[in-house]
């Protein structure tokens, strides 16, 4: 079994209630990872780095603590934690399934991981034709 094969069998629902594709779910490290983070510190939310200081590293922050503003898209939640892209990122990302996954290493300097040798890590494959029809204006932008 292929990598992505082994990991896109272990993610949530593919779906939502109504059909739509999930945007982003999360692999069951992941999970357990925000579970131990939200012990730690409460509510807590992504949002998908841009690639300066930590690279492209999915950021988990308190809720609270970082900003969202008009030029965030909201892709949707994980593990009861909303996930947020920028929207010149989502702009390149939009025919793209996020799967947040958990690798060994140091997390973001800024992200609650950070210190616990193990960090979320950003998997992906790209959205069926079918997918990417049924999403079509599903995001508000």
């Amino acid at each position: 079994m292929s990598e992505a094969t082994d990991i896109e069998t272990t993610t949530a629902e593919q779906a939502d209630a109504a059909g739509t594709p999930l945007r982003v779910t999360a692999t069951p490290a992941a999970l357990a990872l925000i579970e131990e983070l939200r012990a730690d510190h409460g509510p807590v939310m992504f949002h998908q780095s841009g690639g300066c200081c930590d690279g492209s590293s999915p950021m988990c922050y308190p809720v609270g603590d970082f900003m969202i503003g008009d030029g965030d898209v909201h892709l949707g939640q994980v593990g009861g934690a909303d996930f947020y892209i920028s929207r010149t990122q989502f702009a390149v990302w939009k025919h793209t399934h996020i799967i947040l996954d958990v690798v060994p290493g140091r997390g973001g300097m800024f992200s609650l991981e950070n210190g616990r040798e193990k960090r979320f890590h950003i998997r992906s494959r790209l959205f069926t034709e079918a997918e990417n029809r049924a999403l079509d204006g599903a995001c508000k932008l």
